[in-house]
């Protein structure tokens, strides 16, 4: 396939290093002209880049950079466009591809937190839209076009939008070759976003280790003690209250959801393959307080969660104190700037929630 993969950090240069290697025609698309990325503008100039991959050996990988000043012809060109960027800047890459979008094209957003919503938003055309819970390959580089991959789910959900397309969605996926299976609506899967609980619970309590430390930290091996985690698991109740009143029926606790992505036939309690995951695979980090843990999954995931609750009549108090606490932390207004309902479009979210009704 041509897949035109939007985003040059970890999780857009590692997909396009690994699309490549299984045989796709990639194009890597830096989404800002201004924003300085230098993994993408090392890539360029040399033309390659180099993964240190456990499941699959080292190997080099080679394919095509570009930017989004060529959208016009990038977006045509592609059958299946990956959105990486942070969930942030979704909206205003969408605005930027639409246009040049085609009938039943496949846009996959890795991950999405209803970014589906914003495809009702801005683009006319009958596009096809998938989301995944979390990127299929957990990877950082360390070093000048040099990615580590860490981790790579053993099962990766992804939402779809419509059901009607259901099959061509997954004749993309199954091309792509990451395992997958297809959740109830895009719903789930936005809200299975691992981020939602960990990241931002998480790095909210570590705000003193990160300064303490000068960033030299590790979330994942020292925060989730197991009173941080009963915080975890209150707002993953929340999540799940918002995720039934959206009409999922087959509801899964953050554990069980970590489980099923990471692991297979493996016995033992989905909290005990958490800490596992933590322990062993998890990315260093994060090194400061304002990263994306909290500037993204606080006002992309958390504010969304809140606003949900609220146009949905489900009470979110824990949600509500973690997203005013990390605010006043951070001297930021994540209400003002995150994604709500409003910015969403309520019409979209019905004609989203009507369509997971479908049979």
């Amino acid at each position: 396939m041509r897949i035109a993969i939007i985003g040059t950090g970890n999780v857009g240069c590692t997909l396009a290093a690994d699309l490549s290697k299984k045989g796709h025609e990639i194009v890597l698309v830096k989404s800002s002209r201004t924003y300085k990325s230098p993994n993408y503008d090392y890539i360029k100039e040399k033309g390659e880049v180099h993964v240190k991959d456990p499941y699959l050996g080292d190997y080099c990988a080679r394919f095509e950079c570009r930017d989004s000043s060529d959208y016009q012809n990038i977006i045509p060109w592609s059958d299946v466009v990956v959105v990486t960027v942070q969930t942030n800047y979704h909206e205003d890459v969408i605005k930027g591809i639409c246009d040049y979008l085609k009938e039943d094209q496949v846009v996959v957003f890795e991950p999405g937190y209803l970014s589906t919503s914003y495809l009702l938003k801005y683009c006319d055309k009958s596009v096809i839209s998938v989301e995944g819970e979390s990127s299929p390959i957990d990877c950082r580089f360390v070093g000048d076009g040099l990615i580590q991959v860490l981790f790579k789910n053993v099962l990766n959900p992804f939402g779809v939008y419509p059901k009607s397309k259901q099959n061509i969605a997954e004749d993309v996926l199954k091309s792509m070759g990451y395992p997958y299976r297809i959740t109830e609506s895009v719903f789930e899967a936005a809200l299975h976003n691992p981020n939602l609980i960990v990241h931002t619970v998480g790095a909210m309590f570590s705000i003193p280790r990160i300064e303490y430390t000068k960033g030299n930290y590790w979330m994942y091996k020292e925060v989730f003690t197991r009173s941080v985690w009963k915080v975890c698991e209150a707002l993953d109740n929340e999540k799940l209250e918002v995720l039934s009143a959206l009409g999922v029926t087959q509801q899964q606790t953050y554990v069980q959801a970590c489980k099923e992505r990471n692991y297979v036939n493996d016995e033992r309690d989905p909290l005990d393959c958490f800490y596992d995951y933590a322990q062993n695979s998890s990315p260093k980090g994060p090194s400061v307080v304002d990263s994306r843990y909290l500037t993204e999954d606080v006002s992309q995931g958390l504010v969304l969660l809140e606003s949900l609750g609220t146009y949905f009549g489900t009470s979110t108090p824990v949600c509500s104190s973690l997203i005013t606490i990390t605010q006043k932390a951070l001297g930021m207004d994540f209400r003002k700037v995150g994604r709500t309902v409003d910015k969403l479009g309520g019409d979209n979210l019905r004609i989203i929630y009507n369509d997971s009704l479908m049979a």
